[in-house]
């Protein structure tokens, strides 16, 4: 009887120590729900939805690798074609750029917000980051940091039928449909040229207007500087013909002015071939008249006129190259070459 009852105890204390060992168990908290990021198919591919919000967000960028060739600053200088930050005949630099832009939906359409965020480096030591847009956008209306109709041209690397400076603080509105639109553009033009000895610190007013029809594209773009009381009209349009896109444009200006002062007026042509799907070759020239300015005025009867070709190769899906060169010949200046290759990663 002592042995049985012994060992009835002993199972009884087993048993019991489950219990107690339950009773004192720790109970982990569950973890709270993630909410994982969701495809935002509503404006086009690449957006997504920013966790908690219904505003949709999307970026992308390239980073860009060029090498120009051309002849040293002051050459260029006194050619009209612009200047390079040495005296080398060849300068490598490198970009990288990122865009944000976000959307969601209102009783007035998309809102929209883009920030555009640039990095250029020379070398190691000379490098700068610049703010390349910041602009709001909704219902047609556009306030902020952006790039103006005349930053607009043919696709090749010939023409030069832009602004000096084509990235403006504005207020713009536009309408648009899918083939046709229209706006007008209130420009600050404080770091545009100004003519008359004093600083430029006005605005422009500009209009744009373009569409589509078929296999024929479209755009006319004109500008008023109250800074020096001139303006400019330019005129662009382009068709498809056989295996390539032939493109045609156009610019008169009154005098040298914030929205065109190469000339007083000037005509471009090229045609952008499709070699194959991946090559495109885009031969093209311009010629201008009463080329250059003198005492803020454009020299009479000095001309000029330029020809070139643009290579853009695709090598794998957002791989890409360039190269192209180009050949300057003003009357009043030697004539100048000038080219440059290109890398271009696009994400």
């Amino acid at each position: 009887m002592n042995i049985k009852s012994l060992l009835l105890g002993s199972a009884a204390a087993l048993a019991a120590v489950p219990g107690a060992q339950a009773a004192d168990a720790i109970v982990a908290a569950e973890p709270e729900p993630v909410e994982y990021v969701r495809v935002c198919d509503a404006y086009g591919t690449g957006y997504f939805y920013i966790p908690g919000t219904e505003t949709c967000l999307k970026i992308n960028g390239y980073v860009r690798f060029q090498v120009d060739v051309a002849p040293h600053a002051s050459s260029i200088g006194a050619a009209g074609g612009g200047s390079v930050a040495n005296d080398s005949d060849w300068d490598a630099r490198t970009r990288g750029q990122v865009q944000f832009t976000a959307k969601s939906d209102t009783e007035y359409g998309p809102l929209t917000g883009v920030i555009v965020m640039q990095f250029n480096a020379d070398n190691a030591s000379a490098q700068k980051a610049q703010l390349d847009s910041a602009y709001i956008d909704i219902a047609g209306f556009r306030a902020g940091l952006f790039y103006s109709w005349w930053d607009d041209g043919l696709s090749g690397e010939t023409d030069d039928i832009g602004s000096p400076v084509t990235l403006h603080n504005s207020i713009r509105y536009q309408y648009e449909t899918d083939a046709f639109y229209a706006g007008i553009s209130v420009d600050e033009l404080e770091d545009s040229p100004f003519y008359d000895g004093e600083t430029a610190n006005n605005f422009g007013v500009a209009v744009g207007l373009g569409g589509k029809a078929g296999a024929f594209s479209y755009q006319i773009t004109a500008g008023y500087d109250t800074d020096n009381e001139e303006g400019a009209v330019r005129a662009m349009g382009t068709v498809a013909v056989g295996p390539g896109t032939l493109g045609l444009a156009v610019v008169y200006a009154t005098n040298p002015n914030a929205y065109y002062n190469k000339a007083e007026w000037a005509i471009a042509a090229e045609y952008a071939i499709k070699a194959t799907d991946k090559l495109k070759i885009t031969p093209a020239v311009q010629y201008y008249d009463n080329y250059g300015i003198t005492a803020g005025e454009f020299n009479d009867d000095v001309n000029a006129w330029k020809a070139g070709v643009t290579i853009d190769y695709q090598i794998v899906e957002n791989l890409s190259a360039k190269v192209s060169v180009q050949y300057l010949d003003p009357d009043n200046a030697e004539d100048v070459t000038s080219g440059y290759f290109r890398l271009q990663r696009a994400f």
